[in-house]
């Protein structure tokens, strides 16, 4: 935020002198400034964990990348309220549309998990889910009493499969989320794990389909083809045959 008002303030005073100028500068100049300013000021967007708000109570879904519907969230965090009041354990999921340059989705979240949770009594019944949205990047952190459920193994396949599975089919942030809230609920509430999503090949019915009527047409074409050309070829080399075979007019004389 101070980084975008020091940003304001600049393109004031450059504004200002830009005015004073004569037009043709002033355009030339301007268009200069707009450049430059869109290459520096993209980093901007970059969110650190500086700039993550402070957790307030009943909070379960800080969703800065806006992916997730007003409807979705509500669901989620519906269940993950549930989940802390039957079981104690929580869960939060973050989404962040860019992390600073260096900063790695596993670093950016240990920092923010010991940021919302700075002690280790804090952190033991805590679990913190986030996703970079540019890259997709994912990552998962979760303190002590809660990995004699949320194992490291399925941490990492909630993370890596659970979550992942709905992006790779075309960005579906919304059930990737619910798909991991699910999971979530189901082992932190000593639940049996019900495991990633099935990955189902789709097979291309109508493909194959397609391909089968175009070869059975091409192969009905053929045949009327062939008996249009039979029909021509056998009547007129019938009659030439039977031409040869009889006996000229001279011999009979």
């Amino acid at each position: 935020m101070k980084q975008l008002l020091c940003q304001l303030l600049n393109w004031k005073k450059h504004i200002q002198w830009i005015m004073s100028k004569s037009e043709g500068l002033r355009i030339s100049t301007f268009c200069l400034l707009l450049m430059v300013s869109a290459f520096f000021a993209t980093p901007a967007f970059a969110t650190g964990v500086y700039e993550m708000p402070n957790l307030t109570p009943n909070t379960w879904v800080v969703d800065q990348a806006e992916v997730l519907s007003r409807v979705n969230e509500g669901k989620i965090s519906s269940a993950l309220e549930d989940l802390a009041k039957q079981t104690g354990n929580e869960v939060r999921f973050v989404t962040v549309r860019r992390l600073d340059y260096g900063e790695t989705p596993e670093s950016f979240t240990k920092a923010l998990f010991e940021k919302w949770f700075p002690t280790t009594e804090a952190q033991a019944n805590q679990t913190l889910l986030m996703i970079d949205t540019v890259t997709n990047g994912a990552a998962i952190i979760s303190g002590d009493r809660v990995k004699s459920l949320l194992t490291d193994e399925i941490a990492k396949s909630v993370a890596d499969e659970t979550l992942m599975a709905p992006l790779r089919d075309g960005d579906k942030y919304n059930q990737a989320f619910l798909d991991a809230s699910d999971r979530l609920v189901a082992v932190l509430s000593g639940e049996p794990d019900p495991g990633p999503p099935q990955i189902v090949e789709k097979v291309q019915v109508e493909g194959t389909f397609g391909k089968t009527e175009a070869a059975d047409k091409g192969n009905a074409i053929a045949w009327v083809v062939g008996l249009l050309i039979a029909a021509t070829v056998i009547p007129m080399a019938t009659y030439y045959i039977y031409l040869a075979v009889q006996p000229s007019s001279s011999d009979g004389q």
